[in-house]
């Protein structure tokens, strides 16, 4: 690995030296100021669920307790201790602007090479997707200038039938745009068995960043074309019903939100509106019945995760992301939360980086699961909302697919703040 990331490592290890050392003295300072934030803290948290859970008076009064808890956090600390919470601060930016810097992937094709070999490579493109990431890049044009075929996605026309057009005669084919458009398109090279490009155009790019690939340098990625620079990875899918997914399927209080008209375009707002209803744990609406680990059927929960690959749930500050896409098994994870003390638990174990100890969390993996409810089964698949008849089976696709990427390293990226794992993956970086 190049120098500047062993650099960018070892000082995202100093910094988390530094904000640990700035922790214990803060709490060594005033002890009983640190517990007092820390109680304030845990009330604005169950103040918060108490407000997302209530409307009307209910819900006013809990977001005044909410500021005041905050407020009440802020002040114990400062008064004291400002000076260690100051150096606390400054060294956590400093270890996440570093840490990712380590970690970030490079394309890398080899210098001095001439055009690259290409032929037979489509690559479709949404213009729409990540507000028009692809438009900025100028990528259509750049992809063409490297001989790789371009369709664009124009209104009207059907995603899925220009990827089975094109996959009748490409060599391999690409998809610019968010998860959904990727997942369906890689469906299709599934099929039809040919490799697939996934260049990170939408707005989150989960699958890619799950991936390693650099989804600031959309160009970079079309050197994943180039039959001489790509590296292959067989990689799983998975589907829900009869529909493929990169990423995951969400079902309970998110997929009764994103199912709501008008989610797209004001998320926020739609989802505390819809909150008393949809996180209230006897919700007809999401009457959801599985097994759980343990064989028996689980109680009800307010979020029921599938993913394609299990979730790492450690890295404070970042819940999910995938160190593997290719163990051959679903992720399920299964959340309820029965009061604002709980919520404050949940709260309180993910700053930990201890989440799994909460007692509403359920996780285990499994090659295949099924849901049945009473009702037509709501679920955001790849964050696109969809309705199953039940029962729903989701599965796992175990190497289902050759995904060519670039050249380069791409060591397993760090987010959030300082953990075992995190600090493990910057150590190895420094060593190299």
């Amino acid at each position: 690995m190049g120098v500047t990331r062993r650099v960018a490592a070892v000082l995202a290890l100093l910094a988390a030296a530094v904000a640990l050392v700035a922790a214990v003295l803060a709490f060594l300072t005033d002890p009983l100021s640190v517990v007092i934030a820390t109680a304030f803290l845990l009330i604005a948290a169950a103040g918060a669920w108490t407000a997302l859970t209530h409307r009307g008076a209910r819900r006013a009064l809990a977001l005044v307790a909410v500021v005041a808890a905050l407020a009440g956090a802020a002040g114990a600390v400062l008064v004291n201790g400002w000076r260690e919470v100051a150096v606390l601060t400054v060294a956590l930016i400093v270890y996440g602007a570093a840490a990712r810097r380590a970690t970030r992937p490079e394309n890398r094709p080899s210098p001095g090479r001439a055009r690259p070999r290409t032929a037979g490579a489509v690559l479709l493109i949404n213009p729409r997707s990540g507000d028009g990431a692809a438009g900025r890049a100028n990528l259509a044009e750049e992809a063409r200038a490297r001989g790789i075929r371009v369709i664009e996605l124009r209104p009207g026309l059907d995603l899925r039938e220009l990827a089975e057009d094109a996959a009748e005669t490409a060599r391999v084919i690409g998809m610019a745009g968010g998860d959904g458009s990727q997942a369906l398109v890689a469906d299709v090279a599934m099929r039809r068995d040919l490799p697939y490009v996934c260049i990170p155009a939408g707005t989150r790019n989960h699958f890619a960043l799950d991936l390693g690939l650099d989804v600031t340098d959309l160009v970079g990625c079309l050197s994943a074309f180039d039959a001489d620079e790509a590296v292959p990875r067989t990689i799983d899918l998975a589907m829900a019903g009869d529909r493929v997914f990169v990423n995951n399927v969400s079902l309970g209080a998110y997929a009764e939100s994103v199912a709501i008209t008008g989610y797209r375009e004001a998320k926020l707002r739609t989802m505390a509106r819809a909150a008393p209803d949809t996180l209230a744990l006897d919700n007809a609406s999401f009457d959801l019945r599985f097994t759980g680990p343990n064989g028996a059927e689980h109680p009800p929960v307010q979020l029921l995760l599938v993913s394609n690959n299990p979730y790492q749930f450690d890295q404070a500050g970042r819940i999910g992301s995938r160190p593997a896409l290719d163990t051959g098994q679903l992720g399920i994870v299964a959340v309820s939360i029965a009061s604002g003390r709980e919520a404050s638990q949940l709260v309180a174990l993910e700053a930990a980086g201890r989440v799994r100890d909460f007692a509403g969390w359920s996780e285990w993996t499994a090659a295949s699961f099924t849901v049945d409810s009473s009702a037509e089964i709501r679920a955001g698949v790849d964050g696109e909302s969809l309705g199953f008849a039940p029962p729903l089976t989701m599965r796992s696709l175990p190497g289902a697919i050759t995904l060519m990427v670039p050249p380069g390293e791409r060591p397993p990226a760090v987010y959030g703040l300082p953990t075992a794992s995190s600090l493990a993956n910057l150590a190895r970086v420094a060593r190299s």
